[in-house]
């Protein structure tokens, strides 16, 4: 499976940001797709998931602001992030798998970098 994401950026806190996680290859594979993000000094954490039935995951950080999507027609998984914040500020990673719960050991993109000043 091939993971390419896009849609990162610079933006202002307060604003807003859709990322883009574009699927290719053995797609049958995949059950559950999530967002992680890496700020600089910390460990990957996951942000949000969700599985092919719709069950969603949600950091406690981000509730209420950001919301992930599947299209799967396009292969397309999405996140919507509202009300950015400086410490949501990190590189994003599309990340694919059986589970949620084993995203980490599934198959990775190359990572998007979001950046949100004060």
């Amino acid at each position: 499976v091939q993971l390419v994401e896009s849609g990162g950026g610079l933006v202002q806190a307060g604003g807003s940001l859709r990322l883009s996680c574009a699927t290719s290859g053995s797609i049958f594979s995949i059950n559950a797709m999530g967002w992680y993000r890496q700020a600089p000094g910390k460990e990957r954490e996951l942000v949000a998931a969700i599985s092919s039935c719709g069950s969603t995951y949600y950091a406690d950080s981000v509730k209420g602001r950001f919301t992930i999507s599947r299209d799967n027609v396009k292969n397309t998984l999405y996140l919507q992030m509202n009300s950015l914040k400086p410490e949501d500020t990190a590189m994003y990673y599309c990340a694919a798998g059986l589970f949620i719960a084993t995203l980490r050991s599934g198959s990775w993109g190359q990572g998007t970098q979001v950046t949100v000043s004060s």
